[in-house]
């Protein structure tokens, strides 16, 4: 709910620009051919891009639908339901897989929450 009112209209983004809008892509140093990238811009709404660094800490534990998350998806949308379940597994995947190349806990997060808000625009744009 945070995210749909601190974004707002949704549509003027696209799902390769909503993690520039928040400031979740790297930054870039380049002169001629060499090209170099810094840290993330944090350009954009600093609370949007808190809750979604937040939001993709949960995404590090083992993927399990619990009862609660059953109960919730009985409320949404069928095509919302379906692409609920297909977002959050490869979150997940994700996760293991910066784990696997042993990268920086901090910098995989923010790698996430980047995928993370193109998934949440692909829900918010979704047309049932």
């Amino acid at each position: 709910m945070a995210l749909a009112v601190e974004i707002g209209d949704w549509h003027r983004c696209s799902g390769n620009t909503i993690g520039a809008f928040v400031g979740l892509v790297p930054s870039e140093y380049s002169s001629g051919r060499s090209r170099a990238q810094g840290s993330i811009t944090k350009t954009g709404n600093t609370h949007v891009r808190r809750l979604l660094v937040e939001a993709a800490w949960h995404h590090r534990a083992r993927y399990v639908v619990g009862k609660t998350m059953r109960d919730r998806w009985e409320l949404a949308t069928p095509a919302a339901r379906a692409r609920g379940d297909d977002g959050n597994r490869p979150l997940h995947a994700r996760w293991n897989t910066f784990r696997e190349r042993r990268n920086r806990h901090v910098v995989a997060n923010v790698a996430i929450a980047r995928e993370l808000a193109g998934w949440c625009w692909s829900l918010a744009v979704l047309e049932e």
